[in-house]
């Protein structure tokens, strides 16, 4: 989506009255993150509460297109894919031009914004995905083969934080008042600095085991044999069906094995 197009969708939502965190959650529920940021939206918003209504960039007299040549464009392409962290005011310096006309270049001519890395559990290299793959392949190939036995003897495991406090949410502070009332308050609940890390082993029927990491303990192979042989005495006594056929062992990140 063009960046002329999100200033026509904001200001569309704008007329419909809607505020600059409702106008983001719209974008955001479509785009997901290559939408614009929320001061961008909070920018054409003002703009067209003070009166305007073009979502085109207005013209600007001076300098500026003696300096946004091809070769320019070009130049701060190069630099940029080189480092994609350089800063604004870096490559000004480098190239000997305006922050401003390096923000125009950016923007209107590489269609570039600058994104905060995404958090992810862990990046996967080809290899990691290519076996996802395969294994997803095999465990899908296997259930509709028979269902039933095949979740009969499927079993997972993963690891969770579990903090000693648990806020109160959002949606469970609500409260009913009435109409000119002051919304309610409340303090800004911190998680307790105290968690454990359990681990949690199950299958369809329900929990088979759960190990909760001891204060001081490294996550180690020892620690994970030691938990492994844990859930092996858990799965005789919890599930002894399974001891006679092999059982489908996988992990949330689908390192596979088949155990007898």
């Amino acid at each position: 989506m063009e960046r002329i197009e999100y200033r026509a969708v904001i200001k569309y939502l704008f007329l419909k009255k809607k505020t600059n965190d409702e106008i983001k959650s719209e974008f955001n529920e479509v785009y997901g993150d290559s939408g614009p940021s929320l001061t961008t939206i909070k920018y054409w918003v003002a703009e067209f509460k003070r009166g305007r209504t073009s979502i085109f960039d207005e013209e600007r007299s001076g300098r500026p297109n003696e300096v946004t040549t091809p070769e320019m464009i070009e130049k701060i392409r190069d630099m940029v894919m080189s480092d994609r962290r350089l800063k604004v005011r870096e490559i000004g310096e480098s190239v000997g031009i305006s922050i401003e006309r390096v923000n125009n270049i950016l923007q209107n001519h590489l269609d570039m914004r600058k994104l905060s890395a995404r958090w992810v559990p862990r990046l996967l290299t080809t290899h990691h995905k290519q076996t996802r793959v395969s294994i997803s392949n095999d465990c899908l190939s296997m259930l509709n083969a028979n269902p039933q036995e095949f979740w009969r003897r499927f079993v997972t495991v993963d690891e969770t934080w579990i903090h000693h406090s648990t806020p109160e949410t959002k949606e469970q502070s609500k409260q009913w008042t009435r109409r000119g009332e002051p919304a309610p308050k409340k303090a800004k609940a911190i998680l307790s600095a105290n968690k454990v890390m359990a681990t949690v082993f199950w299958d369809a029927r329900g929990v088979i085991h759960i190990d909760y990491l001891q204060k001081g303990k490294a996550i180690n192979g020892e620690y994970y044999c030691k938990i492994l042989g844990d859930f092996d005495k858990a799965l005789k006594e919890k599930r002894p069906h399974l001891l006679k056929k092999k059982f489908f062992f996988i992990k949330t990140m689908l390192v596979y094995t088949h155990v007898s």
